[in-house]
């Protein structure tokens, strides 16, 4: 039994292996009508979404299979008190695969470690969003040709941007990968997801957009912050239109996750390195292959990472352990040699 909860969890040769088969589905859908027949997923989302909950439950129904579905938080266990080990316990007894979205960081890992049937991550807080960074990769595959020798820009949120901090994980294990982080000081990448890359750091967008072969766009997430006078002040901090995009190569992509609020005039649609909405029905593809692949009984995979008992609570207010506090206070060596929280990632004592 084998999950997903950050894209390092798949090897590249892997991530190769689900673009092909996301392919062939796209070309062949009749082959795959019937390859989950009589499997069910559960999807259990802690917090809203509109285009990844439907792409998983999508990409179910188009192999054949069922889909159980949790309608909200406030109507589960949950709003009762139960704790996400215990939830995952009983829908292993439900389902075959499990689908998980939770405003918590490690929620999901802490799921996988509880679950008998495999586990994906569909977002865990300002975390990883593995599945959102397959869609991305077979948007780039598909518009440049591969993902060796490129120039990647992310813009606006980089501190709680799940979709970045995956993305870069996932692109860093390729050749000639160099970044450029556009972002405010108060929402640049932190230091664990800068790890191994090649890097520069902006607060303008104008001046970057000239030498991107990518532009990834993220909004400005009001419900990642604690402060809002904060969010209030930043909202606004990069809007793409159709005048930047002037400055811009004639074919480099502009991509985002969605959903944008004003982060990307709709002027930009009509521009054809607009790839964003390719993103979403690429995605629906790398999540069937992905779900094929895990419910076909694949258990190789990457080792979990050894942890052991921290010497105190993570201290970081996103982290899964400050909602549930009978989650042990676990803690790993990480590659920088710092001890961090293992559900997090955040620096922790010993």
């Amino acid at each position: 039994m084998r999950s997903v909860i950050d894209t390092l969890d798949l090897s590249v040769e892997e991530i190769d292996e689900l673009i092909a088969t996301a392919l062939d589905m796209i070309q062949n859908p009749a082959a795959y009508e019937q390859a989950c027949k009589g499997k069910k997923l559960a999807t259990l989302f802690f917090e809203p979404s509109t285009r990844t909950r439907l792409s998983f439950e999508a990409a179910m129904y188009e192999l054949g299979g069922h889909v159980l579905s949790m309608p909200d938080a406030a109507s589960s266990s949950i709003a009762k008190g139960e704790s996400v080990a215990d939830t995952a316990k009983v829908i292993s007894h439900l389902a075959d695969i499990i689908v998980i979205r939770h405003p918590k960081e490690g929620a999901a890992l802490v799921a996988a470690r509880n679950a008998s049937v495999p586990v994906i991550n569909a977002g865990d807080g300002g975390h990883f969003h593995p599945t959102q960074t397959l869609a991305d990769l077979l948007t780039i595959y598909q518009k440049k040709g591969g993902f060796r020798h490129l120039t990647v820009g992310l813009c606006g949120d980089l501190k709680y941007g799940r979709t970045v901090h995956s993305l870069i994980s996932a692109l860093s294990r390729y050749d000639d990968i160099h970044f450029v982080f556009i972002a405010p000081d108060e929402l640049q990448l932190p230091d664990y997801a800068k790890r191994n890359i090649s890097f520069s750091q902006t607060n303008a967008l104008e001046e970057a957009l000239p030498r991107l072969d990518i532009l990834y766009m993220t909004r400005i997430q009001r419900e990642r912050f604690q402060d809002k006078t904060q969010y209030e002040r930043l909202k606004n901090s990069y809007i793409l239109d159709a005048d930047k995009m002037k400055l811009a190569k004639p074919d480099c992509i502009v991509m985002h996750p969605l959903p944008r609020v004003n982060e990307i005039s709709v002027d930009v649609d009509r521009d054809p390195r607009a790839c964003y909405f390719d993103q979403v029905y690429y995605g629906k593809y790398m999540r069937m292959a992905l779900i094929l692949k895990l419910l076909n009984g694949t258990t190789d995979g990457k080792a979990e990472s050894p942890a052991q008992e921290a010497t105190r609570a993570c201290a970081n207010p996103r982290c899964i352990t400050t909602a549930e506090p009978g989650l042990p206070p676990l803690c790993k060596r990480g590659e920088d040699g710092k001890t961090r929280c293992l559900y997090c990632e955040a620096e922790v004592g010993g």
